[in-house]
């Protein structure tokens, strides 16, 4: 089974090159981010023309998450524990059955900046909660991904240029420290699982020619849990995506499991 998370950074904008890359990498999954689009006006027949079933929780403008599943998705659940009252869409989750039945789930983590202030306060206690809700996820023994656009740079080799992240929220201290607290209830990072080599990332900037001077930042992970870490296969980055036309500034990272 492959599956891939793909911050798309607008749906209505990205439609194009979304459906050029689905029909070139065709992924059993594909897990999206920001698709800034309600529910409703989400595009289900671009998708679902393709073969895809398709679960959405969406938010107006800004945010949303989505599923693309080529096998039925069951137990489908919006929202982390805890979310009640909080309009913002970020955690998506369902279980979808191949060879064997595997929890996805599709995050779109906080920002968080400026730092410090009330959006890293924020970031912070998103990510108490993801935690929370990971531990129990965890305890049910079923194969689990937790896939997305994280916002945090693991360490200072997923960075181009560390030195200019130093103040930023996604490399502040405390957001590593985080992200390692769920790191370590016990999950394996995929894509350092099989490559451990700097100069790998999955974000560039518009602007200032990041892109193009190869100033990127990794922030796009796949977490298994143990079960799901034994059925890992390959793991990559599309790189290529982020030439095309009308590119996200993020670019498709995805997993091969024996599922």
């Amino acid at each position: 089974m492959k599956i891939a998370t793909f911050n798309i950074n607008g749906i209505k904008a990205r439609a194009e090159a979304l459906t050029a890359w689905l029909d070139a990498a065709r992924p059993d999954v594909a897990l999206l981010q920001e698709i800034k689009s309600v529910d409703e006006g989400f595009p289900r027949d671009l998708f679902e023309d393709r073969g895809y079933f398709v679960e959405t929780h969406g938010q107006k403008g800004f945010n949303g998450v989505a599923i693309l599943s080529k096998l039925p998705l069951e137990d489908v659940e919006r929202g982390l524990p805890g979310d009640e009252g909080d309009e913002q869409a970020r955690w998506i989750e369902a279980t979808v059955v191949g060879a064997s039945a595997l929890r996805l789930c599709g995050l779109y983590l906080p920002n968080g900046n400026p730092a410090p202030g009330p959006k890293y306060d924020y970031k912070l206690a998103w990510m108490a909660r993801m935690k929370a809700r990971a531990a129990d996820l965890l305890a049910a023994e079923m194969p689990l991904v937790m896939a997305g656009d994280y916002n945090i740079i693991p360490q200072p080799e997923d960075a181009a240029r560390p030195e200019a992240w130093t103040e930023d929220a996604l490399f502040l201290p405390e957001s590593r420290a985080a992200y390692r607290r769920i790191l370590n209830l016990g999950f394996t990072e995929a894509f350092r699982a099989r490559e451990p080599r700097p100069g790998h990332y999955s974000f560039w900037d518009y602007q200032a020619g990041a892109w193009e001077r190869n100033n990127g930042i990794r922030i796009d992970h796949l977490l298994l849990s143990p079960q799901a870490a034994d059925l890992l296969m390959d793991c990559g980055i599309d790189k290529a995506a982020r030439a095309g036309d009308k590119p996200s500034d993020h670019v498709p990272v995805w997993i091969e499991l024996a599922a």
